[in-house]
């Protein structure tokens, strides 16, 4: 009888928790992003990834509302985005133009509120200009491989698959000479778009999630000095401040400012890496070779030759190596291209140093900076600096006696006082009368004279 009391409180006590175990909620984390696409966005979409993945989230929505930005970062959380375990969700609240299609398009599902569009993700420089076509062939190329992986589906009543995104549809958005967009009704009926909502409460209603928890992510302080400095005019600002620091001190006596200042933008400048795990060590092993070959080449070997053009050349490789992208599944990337931005950034910062250099070690540049590199004062007599005994000087323009014989240098006798001196005529026989007639060098200069009848006694 114990035994069967037993049993039954087990078996009650398991249907008892059973559903209450099924019930757990679902997660949703939703990642707004309604700004400039660049590298502060990179950093917040990377930790709201790891965010997602470390606490098992069901659901990964974007919240989308932006006119794009820059391709690298846009590409890194498009890689990031296929990645996740989780489904993930596009919620285009109003625009996802540019690099804010290629995100939307990496997401499995996507949704858009009336009166949204998305596409339009031609690449333009700075003034709005269409970039050249070896850059929109490498847009064009990353938008259909992203297409891609959404693979088939066949559509009910057909026995044909088809892409679930059309690749030749995604690719056609990057055309600058007809620049495709859609309209929320329009994305729908190409496919691009899962159903047309007007608000995320709706989204959730039709995914039947609507009980579910939500978590917003929200940007941090580190999200914000990270992307500042992966910002390109940053970088390229640290570089010139840790080409022009070494510069400097290796022309300057001792381990002054400048090496400070190298030694701080070279932190500031490697710090996004290391935050984010993505800086292997041969660069830093390059980057410190490289100086160490520069302080040789300065230092040891006479001149400029083979050690300070390998220890300039680890140095741009380790600062290009720093930045350079990672590599994107299915992007079909360009390695020329890829290598194209951190060049043209490390350049910019290489370029900006010699002029800063240059302006610094000019008669233009500040004095308080000239006074540690170069001799900025002038030693005058006047002023109590004497470099040799200026006493002798007194005597230019007197007669004395030659004491030996001079060819040209001997001694003379003037005043009781034996002198140095040098002959600048004939030689002198001792005993001869000679004039003073300069005084150089810390040498006395004399040549032969008469005496008159009143010195001669």
């Amino acid at each position: 009888m114990k035994r069967f009391y037993l049993t039954f409180i087990t078996m009650l006590a398991l249907a008892v928790i059973a559903p209450l175990q099924g019930a757990a909620a679902t997660r949703v984390l939703i990642l707004p992003l309604e700004d400039e696409i660049d590298a502060r966005t990179w950093q917040h979409t990377r930790r709201a990834c790891d965010k997602a993945v470390a606490e098992n989230t069901d659901l990964f929505v974007v919240r989308m509302n932006t006119y794009g930005g820059a391709l690298d970062s846009a590409d890194s959380i498009r890689t990031a985005l296929l990645r996740l375990p989780m489904p993930t969700v596009a919620y285009i609240d109003h625009n996802a133009a540019s690099a804010g299609a290629l995100i939307a398009l990496a997401c499995d599902s996507v949704f858009m509120t009336p009166g949204s569009s998305i596409g339009a993700a031609t690449v333009v420089d700075g003034q709005g200009q269409p970039m050249p076509d070896k850059y929109q062939a490498y847009m064009s190329s990353i938008m259909r491989s992203t297409a891609e992986h959404h693979g088939k589906h066949i559509l009910p009543g057909d026995s044909v698959p088809t892409w679930r995104r059309d690749p030749s549809i995604a690719e056609a958005m990057v055309n600058p000479e007809k620049v495709t967009a859609f309209s929320s009704s329009e994305a729908l009926k190409a496919g691009f778009s899962d159903g047309t909502v007007t608000s995320l409460d709706e989204m959730l209603k039709r995914l039947d999630i609507s009980d579910a928890e939500r978590v917003t992510f929200e940007p941090s302080l580190t999200d914000d000095i990270i992307g500042f400095l992966s910002n390109a005019g940053v970088r390229a600002m640290l570089v010139m401040l840790i080409i022009g620091g070494i510069y400097m001190e290796m022309h300057t006596p001792g381990l002054g400012v400048a090496a400070a200042v190298a030694l701080i933008a070279a932190c500031l400048y490697f710090l996004p890496m290391l935050v984010s795990g993505t800086l292997p060590a041969w660069i830093v092993i390059t980057l410190i070779i490289g100086i160490v070959l520069i302080a040789f080449e300065f230092f040891v070997i006479p001149g400029f030759g083979i050690c300070g053009i390998a220890g300039i050349t680890a140095i741009v490789v380790a600062l290009c190596a720093a930045i350079m992208p990672t590599g994107s599944e299915e992007s079909g990337s360009d390695a020329i291209l890829l290598l194209a931005r951190p060049l043209v950034i490390v350049g910019a910062g290489i370029v900006a140093a010699i002029a800063l250099i240059g302006w610094l070690t000019s008669r233009h540049g500040p004095k308080f900076f000239r006074r540690h590199s170069e001799l900025m004062l002038t030693q005058d007599v006047k002023d109590g600096y004497i470099g040799v005994d200026m006493g002798p000087a007194r005597l230019v323009g007197h007669k004395a006696r030659a004491m030996t014989d001079m060819r040209p240098a001997g001694k003379i006798l003037l005043d009781g006082e034996v002198y140095d001196a040098v002959s600048t005529g004939a030689f002198v026989e001792a005993g001869s009368s000679i004039r003073i007639t300069r005084y150089e060098n810390a040498q006395l200069y004399v040549e032969p004279t008469q005496l008159t009848p009143e010195e001669q006694s």
